[in-house]
């Protein structure tokens, strides 16, 4: 078998030559030459570089890189050369870099730091020539007393800390100290911008400098997601905002981020005033061991992308990896920081030593984590200096393996991987500790040797004493998925997985509430993942993870068909805030939209992130009407809020698609209302929208796209395409079916309304249901000004003087109708819905008090949930307190069974015991006192 060294020798033997054809007047000594073959095998990037600017060897050549280049002048006058200036400046100091990293004339702790120190040479340079192109523009922003206010650049993450990897991106934040606009200073009439506008504008044009591709490739990546809300956020804030943002909605995981942030641009000083104002956020006054659960939630995330994403040999995410020792010392820090100010470290190996000093960390476990750390960060910066790739992944090629092992001194990779190994053993001993993580392990059992001897052999009496029901019929399926193909061919590593994953299962099983249909369930979701080692590994790595699946699916067969459907949500078992209080309407949102933010313009991709997360976040109100953590309203609530966060997003992506085709409509408005359980914010899971669309237009208008359309025609498209998006398939299934019946005219009548036409229809031709219908509208999307004259037309249609007579006919008489055709309630069993007494029964009866009592109460047609329609009805003496105390009772229990019916797959009807005998008696007696009977 050859030598792979001559491989290596004729790399360098290219390059060689390469530099040589570039540089034929420079003295090549041996010593310059031995140099340049080292090089050549750590990097073709450094190569490359010196090919396309051949001084730089001459120059290094002296003094062997020691003295950095100085940056860039950006002037007015050389502005369309920023780009490319910033772009050489950063590759010749990258590849400076690179050459002292590979000869040995910079330790790992020099290189990260030059590395630091370029990016933030960058950021500067570029952002004060932009602020000057800005002052020369708008002026410069100054605050109320004429202070001129700057923007800060924070740099999070490796950067912040000063310990930038070598082909990084750079997390960034923009904050400001002050609101204020715009004046020139010569006032020479420079347009005014308010300081949000200013500053947003000034850092995304920084963003742009650094960020965008050219032909001289990039400066540096940057990343903005790390800002208040996400991309969903702001692009700069004032300070201000930024500790209101803290105050109210700041979250674990930003503790950690902002523990290492620090000003690396623009006001420096005003930079640092507000990190010590933000210091009890990070760092909270009492020891504060809650920093553990923020840990363990992003422990659970990066375990499920490692296992999702098969990053087992990335170096940074894998187990072992960098982001366990960062993460280990800023829990540690966290814990303590704010009673010990000396742990307030940014850097990790100042902060290890601070931890060993405090008595936090054995000086033995300090040492191994701080060699591991600067082993791993150097062999990092070697996989991404071999071609300026933001790579944490070893490398599959040989010849690549071979180039980072002897580029680091090894005679070949097993002899790194030898070092590399037990490197990321102890990490992550250490890390797991920390945590006080451990395998799953079944308890010896008469279960455990049952399942060891399948398929062929073993007891199923085994199961009938661990207390299964349908011990044969079990038995039975489990010897099937025992010899099934998919867990025949397992490789071993996987096969040792589910052979402790399964006789755990069966033991959580046999103890849950319903231990046949707990084992059925998970069975259902071990056949989806065998394929997908991942997420085995995820289960016999996370033992509550198992747990808490057993205990979810042994009682809600919704949440076991979604598991097995989608076994991401798997993460949502580990992720800390699904036991935890959930996000509010706007944390609901921004969630969401956070969500999507990575797709980019990718509509696909939206739409599958966006089902991704809605599928989450509802597992996760799944998981709190289980547990009884919050009532069913809230979680029907919950429900309607996430509907119209995905609404808008999708409306958002279908006014960007049709304006592609069709362009906008000048002065024209859309918004979209949601009827019926979306309306009333009384969602069900699995619930379909019933949605109404409305635009208002100039009677002439038309787009000004290349394909132009009518505003009726350009309307309706749009309608169409949210509702195509709504609906769409996606690897997560569709976000939502859409209704659309409910419009003017039903099936028969255009998809989209005018308002004026809108108005009209409501009153001139409207049935009585269809205003029944009106008084659990909403807008859920769209133009905020056109929701506002919906809203008139609504109040005005509801507070229309109606023959009481007449109105009660007509109620009763549909109520009789629906029931005739959709009540499913028999001699043994109530339809919670449709039933005499149930709860469309109370819909109909608040809606007939809405359209009866309106006109001369407003205040009742402004609720549009149940329980809110009862209290005004109520407060406006028009329901009798004792009867509208009943009538709140009775909705909270007809709901609450209608969920948990509906959480476990059964048919909404129920056998008839004194609770729900009660329940229906309120509804019933109600309707008797307005005489609503058929």
């Amino acid at each position: 078998m050859p030598s792979a060294e001559p491989a290596l020798d004729a790399l360098a033997d290219r390059a060689l030559a390469q530099l040589r054809a570039v540089a034929p007047a420079l003295s090549w000594s041996d010593g310059l030459i031995g140099r340049c073959r080292q090089v050549a095998i750590v990097s073709d990037f450094a190569i490359a570089t010196l090919i396309k600017q051949p001084d730089l060897l001459a120059r290094w050549a002296d003094d062997d890189g020691a003295t950095p280049a100085p940056a860039p002048q950006l002037r007015a006058d050389n502005r369309s050369d920023w780009p490319a200036l910033l772009r050489r400046y950063r590759t010749a100091e990258s590849a400076r870099l690179v050459w002292r990293d590979a000869l040995g004339l910079d330790d790992v702790a020099g290189t990260l730091a030059g590395t630091t120190h370029l990016a933030e040479s960058c950021l500067r340079t570029a952002l004060t020539a932009l602020e000057e192109e800005f002052a020369q523009r708008y002026g410069r922003v100054r605050s109320a007393d004429g202070a001129i206010q700057g923007l800060v650049v924070f740099g999070l993450g490796k950067l912040g800390g000063g310990e930038l990897n070598f082909s990084s991106d750079v997390d960034l934040v923009y904050a400001y100290p002050e609101n204020g606009e715009s004046r020139s200073d010569q006032d020479r009439g420079a347009r005014s911008l308010h300081a949000e506008d200013y500053f947003a504008r000034l850092g995304q044009q920084l963003a742009k400098l650094l960020d965008e591709t050219t032909v001289d490739g990039f400066s540096h990546r940057v990343d903005l997601r790390l800002r208040p809300f996400g991309n969903a956020g702001r692009v700069a804030l004032s300070f201000a905002a930024m500790e209101q943002y803290f105050q109210r909605e700041g979250r674990d995981w930003e503790r950690y981020a902002w523990l290492k942030a620090r000003p690396v641009a623009g006001d420096i000083d005003a930079g640092e005033r507000f990190l010590s104002g933000l210091r009890p956020f990070v760092y909270r006054r009492y020891l504060d061991y809650g920093a553990l659960a923020g840990l363990r939630e992003m422990k659970a995330a990066i375990a499920a992308e490692v296992a999702r994403k098969e990053l087992a040999d990335d170096i940074k995410r894998g187990p072992g990896g960098i982001r366990e020792i960062e993460f280990l010392a800023q829990a540690l820090q966290l814990i303590r920081g704010g009673r010990e100010p000396e742990l307030q470290q940014r850097r990790l190996l100042p902060a290890l030593q601070a931890l060993v000093a405090a008595r936090q960390i054995a000086p033995a476990v300090g040492d191994a984590l701080a060699d591991a750390y600067l082993f791993l960060r150097r062999l990092e910066n070697r996989l991404q200096m071999l071609r300026d790739a933001q790579t944490h992944a070893l490398p599959e090629d040989g010849t690549d393996r071979l180039r980072i092992a002897a580029g680091l001194g090894y005679s070949d990779w097993s002899e790194l991987r030898a070092q590399l190994d037990p490197h990321r053993e102890r990490v992550a001993a250490e890390f797991e500790a920390l945590l006080a993580t451990r395998r799953v392990a079944a308890e010896p059992s008469a279960l455990a040797a049952y399942w060891r001897a399948l398929p062929d052999e073993g007891d199923g009496a085994a199961l009938a004493e661990a207390g299964f029901g349908d011990a044969v019929s079990l038995d039975g399926q489990l010897r099937d998925f025992a010899r099934a193909p998919g867990v025949r061919d397992l490789p071993d590593a996987a096969r040792a997985r589910l052979d402790r994953v399964v006789p755990a299962l069966l033991q959580a099983a046999a103890r849950s509430r319903q231990p046949d249909a707990a084992l059925r369930r998970v069975l259902a979701l071990l056949q989806n993942v065998l394929r997908r080692s991942s997420y085995l590994a995820l289960l016999d790595e996370q033992p509550d993870a198992l747990r808490r699946l057993v205990d979810a699916v042994s009682r809600s067969a919704l949440l076991a068909e979604r598991v097995a459907a989608y076994p991401l949500l798997l993460d949502e078992l580990l992720d800390a805030r699904a036991a935890g209080p959930l996000p509010q309407r706007e944390g609901l949102r921004a969630e969401c939209e956070a969500a999507v933010v990575a797709a980019g313009d990718d509509t696909e991709a939206a739409l599958q992130t966006l089902n991704e997360k809605r599928h989450a976040l509802s597992f996760r109100i799944a998981l709190a009407a289980l547990d009884a953590r919050q009532p069913a309203s809230d979680s029907a609530r919950q429900l309607a809020w996430l509907a119209d966060a995905a609404i808008a997003i999708a409306l958002r992506l279908a006014v960007a698609e049709t304006a592609v085709a069709h362009g906008a409509v000048a002065g024209a408005r859309f918004a979209v209302l949601g009827y019926g359980s979306l309306g009333g914010e009384e969602l069900g899971f699995g619930s379909d929208l019933d949605l109404v669309f409305l635009y208002d237009a100039p009677s002439d208008a038309a787009s000004d796209g290349a394909r132009p359309l009518d505003a009726p025609r350009y309307y309706a498209r749009l309608a169409q395409k949210l509702v195509a998006l709504l609906g769409a398939p996606t690897a997560a299934g569709k976000l939502y079916e859409v209704d659309v019946r409910l419009r003017p005219d039903g099936a028969k009548g255009l998809l989209v309304s005018s308002l004026a036409s809108f108005a009209d229809y409501q009153r001139e031709r409207a049935w009585t249901w269809e205003h029944q219908a009106l008084v659990r509208a909403r807008g859920v999307a769209g133009d905020a000004s056109l929701i506002a004259d919906f809203e008139s037309v609504r109040a005005e249609t509801l507070s229309r003087a109606r023959d009481p007579q007449k109105l009660r006919d007509d109620v009763a008489a549909m109520r009789a109708k629906m029931r005739a055709e959709l009540d499913r309630s028999d001699a043994a069993h109530f339809d919670l819905k449709q039933g005499e007494g149930g709860l469309v029964d109370l819909e109909f009866l608040l809606q007939y008090l809405v359209l009866r009592d309106s006109a001369k109460h407003p205040a009742l047609s402004a609720p549009r949930d149940t329980t809110g329609l009862i209290r005004a009805a109520r407060d406006t003496a028009i329901v009798d307190a004792t009867v509208a105390d009943a009538l709140v009772e009775a909705h909270a229990g007809l709901l609450a069974l209608g969920l948990a019916c509906t959480l476990d797959r059964r048919s909404r009807r129920v056998s008839e015991d004194t609770e729900v005998s009660a329940m229906r008696g309120a509804v019933r007696e109600a309707w008797r006192i307005f005489g609503l009977q058929a």
